[in-house]
This record gives C-alpha cells, sequence and structure tokens, in this order.
C-alpha cells in the first residue's frame, strides 16, 4: 500500500475506506437509498456479511493485489500486481459526501454519483478530493471506441446497504498481473466526457 500512500500524498489526500461526512455537505441522513428514482437494488444479508469481511480484511492490510502508478500519459493509474479472479470485491469508492448542486462547477474530476433521487436536490455525488482509497485512481475507459471498451475489467455497481446507498468496484474478469483497471465512468448517466481518454 506503499503506492496509495505516495498518491494520496502527492495529491494532498487523506485516506478513507469510509464514506465522509463533513460541514457544510450532505448529512449522513441525506444518503438514503429510498430516494433513489426508480429504486436501488439491495444487498443481501450473505453479500453485506462478505461486503464487511472484505472491509476487516481491508483493514488489516489484507485485499487483491493493486499498486498505484503514475503513467505521463494517464496520470496515476491502478495496476494489478498479481492475478484478480473475476468477481472480486475490488474497492468501495469512498470520499466526502456531497449534493450534486453544491459540485455542479467543480474541477475535480473523480465525482461518483452516489444517489440519483427523485428530487434532484437531493441527489449525491463521493468527492474524493480531499478523501479517498485507491478507487480514486482507478481509470475509466473511451466509451467511443472499440479498444476503450475491450479495457474494461471492473464494473461498478450501486447497492442499499442497510438503507444508505453505497457504490462498488468488482471484477469483471480475470485480470493478470501487470494490467491496469479500468470501469466504465458512464455506467448510469452518460454524463461524464470520456471521447479525450487513452
Amino acid at each position: 500500500m506503499g503506492s496509495l500512500a505516495s498518491a494520496l500524498t502527492a495529491l494532498h489526500m487523506e485516506f478513507t475506506d469510509e464514506l465522509t461526512y463533513m460541514p457544510g455537505m450532505a448529512p449522513r441522513s441525506a444518503n438514503q437509498a429510498k430516494f433513489e428514482n426508480g429504486g436501488m437494488q439491495v444487498l443481501s444479508k450473505e453479500d453485506i456479511e462478505t461486503l464487511e469481511h472484505c472491509r476487516a480484511m481491508s483493514k488489516r492490510g489484507e485485499g487483491p493485489p493493486l499498486i498505484v502508478a503514475f503513467d505521463s500519459f494517464e496520470g496515476y493509474t491502478v495496476e494489478a500486481d498479481g492475478l484478480i479472479k473475476d468477481m472480486t470485491f475490488i474497492a468501495e469508492y469512498t470520499g466526502d459526501v456531497d449534493y450534486i448542486r453544491n459540485r455542479e462547477h467543480d474541477d475535480c474530476d473523480s465525482m461518483m454519483t452516489l444517489l440519483l433521487a427523485t428530487d434532484p436536490s437531493k441527489s449525491l455525488v463521493i468527492c474524493p478530493d480531499k478523501r479517498g482509497n485507491i478507487a480514486r485512481f482507478i481509470n475509466g475507459i473511451n466509451n467511443h471506441t472499440l479498444d476503450g471498451k475491450k479495457k474494461q475489467n471492473l464494473k461498478c455497481v450501486r447497492y442499499s446497504v442497510n438503507g444508505e446507498c453505497r457504490v462498488l468496484l468488482v471484477a469483471t474478469r480475470d485480470i493478470a498481473k501487470g494490467e491496469r483497471l479500468y470501469y466504465d465512468y458512464n455506467g448510469y448517466e452518460h454524463e461524464y466526457p470520456t471521447h479525450h481518454f487513452v
């Protein structure tokens, strides 16, 4: 995890494996999956137990073999440092939770949708500009090219976990050592411009 610590330090970020609720931003009480437009899939009891087991492992420094590397073309990237099997839980997307309306003119390039509420004023994003984890460094694919789509080896999924929205990244196939991790930034909204991505 030394490579992650170096990347966080370079960006003046603090590590957190939790969603954080800071004064002046959205309170934890705003993160309610029941506000999701059209509903949100609920993580089963067994899968919640698995998620909590993975989180406990992460606190002990155990998890998938990952390293953060800097590429002069793509910026920070995450690579497999060993074989990662299909359906492996990679990370939860973490950072400060805020209302989308507060971040409309924000220059953070790593915001993640947390909640798309029926009432847009209740929609939330995760902002890993000050606090976050390794998920912040995983790159997106170019949605406009076949080669870009072939790179995708992770899926971003949003679940209701005990009534709160959470965003999880999971491997969609076996990932070889040295392979970079990529997911589709436009899995839900198709609002993120990816035409300039490698």
